[in-house]
């Protein structure tokens, strides 16, 4: 397995540029970018903006491991509101534009909502107060599961023609909550550029990441590590890798068992009071440990 590192793990307000460079100083082979609203990597940026970090991450040698974006959070597959649903497939369009333009091979998407407890300006900082509005509203479950069926079915040929996988990533929207029900979520898309994103640390609130893994097998597409404790309350439960309750040996003896190769994207969250970009580092040895790659040891001189 490859190991990477999403953006958004990143101390707050590092251009894409110095990101790019530390998870190559750090020892990563991959980075995850992520589509924002406006600025660096952004709906606004043009394919020559986009193709300028490729350049940079082929100079620095590292991959770019995959795309993702917070904006689904406010435009949302399921939504109540016909003009969200319409502005959420442009972005998982137009993501798969950038994805082809930056050589990587999946983007992540959130399916849809059906309700959420946390507050939304904890994800999205800059959602203004009619974007909240509509996250807030609950949708009816079966209804989100036609509308997300029906968004993705629409959007996987043009995943195809762009050879670029639809990452469907489970996440905290009460919404695809079982294995089971995920697996059937994506077969019945019948696209083979229709797949998993799967986020180890997002299901401990309510089961075993080990046992998704045996269960979706070969639909899993890219993977999320992050790690969280379930003791604690709402978002405040995410936690440095091994610090929390997922169990990584299995984790990692059931990615083996299905034949997973691809990358694992560590997904953090920058809280380091002081020496922010140090998260970035310790992730990097831990998941050497997690991942069992070879670790320099310095010997000791008695």
């Amino acid at each position: 397995m490859k190991k990477g590192i999403n953006i958004w793990s990143f101390p707050q307000g590092m251009k894409t540029g110095e990101c790019i460079k530390l998870a190559k100083k750090a020892g990563f082979e991959g980075i995850e970018l992520v589509l924002n609203k406006s600025g660096e990597m952004s709906l606004e940026s043009t394919d020559s903006e986009i193709l300028h970090y490729k350049e940079l991450a082929c100079e620095v040698g590292i991959e770019i491991s995959s795309l993702a974006t917070g904006l689904y959070w406010n435009y949302s597959l399921t939504s109540n509101n016909e003009n969200i649903r319409e502005n959420a497939k442009n972005i998982v369009r137009k993501q798969i534009d950038f994805a082809s333009v930056l050589g990587t091979d999946t983007i992540l998407v959130v399916p849809g909502v059906v309700g959420i407890d946390f507050t939304p300006n904890q994800v999205v900082p800059d959602a203004d107060v009619e974007d909240i509005k509509n996250i807030l509203d609950i949708v009816d479950y079966d209804v989100a599961y036609g509308r997300a069926l029906e968004a993705i079915q629409q959007l996987a040929p043009y995943a195809e023609e762009k050879n670029v996988v639809i990452g469907i990533e489970n996440v905290w929207n009460k919404f695809l909550l079982s294995p089971l029900e995920m697996r059937d979520f994506i077969d019945r898309i019948h696209s083979g550029y229709v797949g998993i994103y799967l986020d180890v640390g997002n299901i401990v609130y309510t089961g075993y990441p080990e046992q998704w893994i045996k269960i979706l097998g070969s639909r899993i597409k890219k993977i999320h590590f992050k790690d969280y404790r379930r003791d604690a309350r709402g978002l405040a439960g995410f936690v440095d890798l091994l610090a929390g309750d997922v169990d990584y040996v299995k984790v990692v003896d059931a990615l083996e068992r299905i034949g997973y190769e691809d990358y694992v994207n560590a997904e953090m969250t920058p809280v380091y009071k002081y020496y922010s970009d140090q998260i970035i580092y310790n992730t990097s040895n831990t998941m050497d440990r997690i991942l069992k790659k070879t670790v320099q040891e310095t010997p000791i001189t008695l």
